[in-house]
């Protein structure tokens, strides 16, 4: 708990003091006086100052945020001496520069997290692909169970070594956006010569590229022997007779090659007598199981409560100076898109809005990564510092992006945009984000309860 607590902390204060730097650092640049810059809201419980001209820094008791407060005639009188010092007076490109700065920090701190992950190096599922679901991309391709990816090529000449599960991921991504094609090297779990296949991605549309895209694909997770794990007592894999370490061989004849495929058989057959065939301490045993029948939305799909499949083999993946620093602009990138996308897909109702998470679903997880070591640690910060910088660039009045459209706005005719719409737009900014808010804070106690 308390490391938890901890982890949270140094997320929100790493996050906000990096953003308003961002903010602060081109201002002060473009010539702006800059007269506060807190970390926090709320009460002060610690300022600093040097001279009664300069910046006061504060850090106040509500930490869910930050602000730097310029000088600027809109908020308060400036006196003649001071006018070219205050922000409204600058040039529209500056006003817009130190408006951007803040989640162009966001995105900059992402890279340096990122690389600093890569060269540390982390442990993830290999590169080997479970069956793929019929009559998907994968299927049709000639992915079969077991293959394992040693490259990939969009152009069939240049080929790139693909390290890991997640590496993979990546490169599938990157061809969705770009409208390609993507060959895979694949070497055959059974030993059998290298092929090539190549994936139809050019089918898809950049809008597929969101968290479900290698479902889509056909190459859901990683490859994972059908061996059985826990068995929840009173449930229906228990009553059947089934055990931990059970390795499923079939089910109604139809051999199973891996996890995924008994997963799915699993799942297809809810409430219906099936017949396994199951390997036990070096006996070969018939065992008839019944799934339970539970609802999923609107359809019903079968359960045994067992963990199903091992856990898939990890390889340690770790990347060198130049290289680990290109991998992360990249992946900051493919971060940045995904995130966009999400919040696109949750805007017109693709995307369920359960996706949108608060502050305890943050603290959670960052006690969660920073468990399990420093590099996981740097990449969970590096995604929700892509996540506030994709955030704050979006079109609302009181974010980073609704100035900038502001500023557009300016840009197209030549003034600005008047006082009293941009009131009234900052209430409406507000009030989205106040419902924005609750309903994060909404999910994060649903998943607490289990509702979710």
């Amino acid at each position: 708990m308390i490391s938890t607590v901890l982890a949270f902390i140094f997320t929100l204060a790493l996050l906000v003091v990096v953003h308003e730097y961002g903010h602060y650092r081109v201002a002060v640049a473009c010539g702006v006086k800059v007269l506060r810059f807190s970390v926090g809201f709320g009460r002060v419980i610690w300022r600093r100052q040097a001279t009664p001209d300069s910046t006061e820094f504060v850090l106040c008791a509500l930490p869910l945020g930050g602000y730097v407060r310029m000088l600027d005639e809109r908020e308060a009188n400036v006196s003649a001496a001071e006018k070219h010092l205050a922000f409204n007076t600058k040039p529209l490109w500056q006003r817009a520069a130190v408006v951007a700065a803040g989640p162009a920090a966001n995105f900059l701190l992402a890279v340096v997290l990122y690389a600093a992950a890569h060269w540390v190096g982390t442990d993830e599922p290999k590169a080997a692909l479970s069956v793929p679901s019929a009559g998907s991309i994968a299927e049709r391709a000639g992915v079969r169970s077991g293959d394992v990816v040693r490259a990939v090529s969009r152009d069939g000449a240049e080929w790139r070594d693909v390290k890991s599960f997640i590496d993979l991921g990546g490169e599938v991504n990157r061809a969705v956006l770009n409208g390609e094609r993507l060959s895979l090297r694949l070497a055959a779990g059974d030993g059998a010569a290298e092929r090539n296949v190549v994936l139809a991605l050019d089918t898809l549309e950049a809008r597929d590229a969101d968290a479900g895209l290698m479902r889509k694909v056909g190459m859901g997770a990683p490859f994972s022997e059908a061996v059985l794990g826990e068995v929840k007592t009173a449930g229906a894999g228990a009553r059947a007779g089934l055990r931990a370490g059970d390795r499923v061989l079939a089910v109604d004849g139809v051999a199973i090659s891996d996890a995924a495929r008994l997963r799915e058989l699993i799942r297809s057959n809810p409430s219906k007598l099936t017949e396994w065939t199951v390997s036990r301490a070096g006996q070969v045993l018939d065992v008839a199981v019944t799934p339970a029948s539970v609802s999923e939305g609107s359809a019903k799909v079968g359960r045994i409560e067992a963990l199903v499949g091992q856990p898939p083999k990890m390889v340690n993946v770790q990347y060198g100076l130049i290289d680990g620093m290109s991998k992360a602009v990249t992946r900051t990138w493919d971060m940045s898109a995904l995130t966009l996308s999400m919040f696109g897909k949750m805007l017109i109702g693709e995307a369920s809005l359960k996706n949108l998470s608060g502050p305890l679903t943050i603290a959670d997880y960052a006690g969660q990564s920073a468990r399990l070591g420093l590099a996981y640690y740097l990449g969970f910060l590096a995604i929700v510092s892509v996540s506030l910088g994709v955030l704050n660039l979006l079109p609302l009045p009181v974010l980073d992006g609704g100035h900038l459209m502001y500023y557009l706005f300016e840009a197209a005719t030549g003034h600005p945009v008047s006082d009293a719409w941009i009131a009234r737009l900052q209430r409406g900014g507000v009030a989205i984000m106040m419902m924005m808010t609750s309903l994060a804070i909404y999910n994060d106690v649903a998943r607490l309860l289990g509702l979710h």
